[in-house]
């Protein structure tokens, strides 16, 4: 089966046009499909146009928020009420063509896990939208390894095998390829297409540039750091324990052999603010690695995944004798 999901968020206009759209493509597929809508929290007519065609068609399913969560919220819903072995995310604005879906099927049938979309042709503000996108998909491309042209893009397709093992929170939603790449997906892309928006208003403005990159800085951490952060913590521990010898060193030299007491020079205090960083660093970093243990033990978690065993149980691994 195939899953489509769909985060809507006041877009009751635009709701019957892209069920036809999708009803047709998967028609022509000829796949079992469902199509998810997710409605998070719309203040318009979105519910009642979304009740209106889950009644018409029982293919079409659909989740009501209670209130607002975003956008992230709405596609892990969406991924967790998918029944399909692929899933299948896209806007609810139009934006993206649901006749798109059959070359990312194709794609992953060659093999790959997960297929992106490429909207080399974006029908958005050059200023507002393209530039600080093009921007920051090469600096997301730069830091993660992942070298992709269009990490915002929502149409994607997935093996629910890799996507259903991903949890996000807050806004991440954007690096879901860098999270699948971590679980040892395959990932390619293919150019689609990409229509001006017709209905609705856009959701997103200039601040998001600020948000991508601090949730940068996360998925960096994440990536490189998650299971060993006291290799940060102590970093910058060890750095200012350095900084505070190097000043201690010399307000003693300024104080002995320059005529300068301790209170004409911002030494000493650099000295003592320093070994406090220095000590903070450090016992965070052991606090850190405290709860990143419990993290893994608490909820019996592995800190590897199997992707295929012969003549064993992938489930039930042999544990050694205490």
């Amino acid at each position: 089966m195939i899953s489509v999901t769909v985060p809507v968020f006041n877009e009751a206009e635009a709701l019957p046009i892209l069920a036809e759209r999708v009803t047709t493509v998967m028609a022509q597929i000829g796949r079992p499909w469902e199509l998810i809508f997710i409605n998070d929290g719309s203040h318009d007519t979105s519910e009642e146009v979304l009740d209106s065609l889950a009644a018409t068609n029982p293919a079409i399913k659909v989740v009501h928020f209670r209130r607002n969560y975003g956008q992230t919220a709405a596609m892990m819903a969406g991924f967790d009420f998918a029944q399909g072995e692929i899933i299948i995310p896209m806007d609810g604005d139009l934006q993206n063509d649901p006749a798109d879906i059959p070359k990312m099927l194709a794609k992953l049938e060659d093999g790959f896990d997960v297929c992106s979309g490429w909207r080399k042709d974006r029908q958005d503000n050059a200023m507002q939208r393209n530039l600080p996108s093009i921007m920051a998909n090469r600096l997301i491309s730069f830091v993660s390894g992942v070298e992709l042209h269009d990490f915002g893009c929502s149409l994607k397709a997935y093996r629910a095998e890799i996507i259903k093992s991903v949890r996000l929170y807050g806004e991440m939603h954007r690096f879901l390829p860098i999270y699948a790449r971590w679980h040892g997906a395959k990932i390619t892309e293919v150019t689609v297409n990409h229509f001006p928006r017709t209905t609705g208003q856009s959701k997103y403005g200039l601040e998001r540039v600020l948000k991508v990159l601090c949730d940068l800085v996360v998925v960096k951490f994440l990536d490189s750091y998650a299971e060993k952060p006291m290799y940060v913590f102590g970093a910058v521990g060890l750095l200012s324990f350095v900084v505070s010898f190097v000043a201690g060193v010399s307000a003693v030299y300024l104080k002995f052999f320059g005529n300068k007491t301790f209170i004409e020079t911002p030494l000493p205090l650099l000295c003592v603010m320093s070994t406090l960083t220095g000590t903070m660093c450090i016992l965070m970093g052991l606090l850190a690695e405290m709860i990143m243990r419990t993290f893994y033990e608490s909820q019996g978690k592995s800190v590897y995944a199997v992707r295929a065993t012969r003549n064993l149980d992938p489930s039930k691994p042999t544990t050694a004798p205490a």
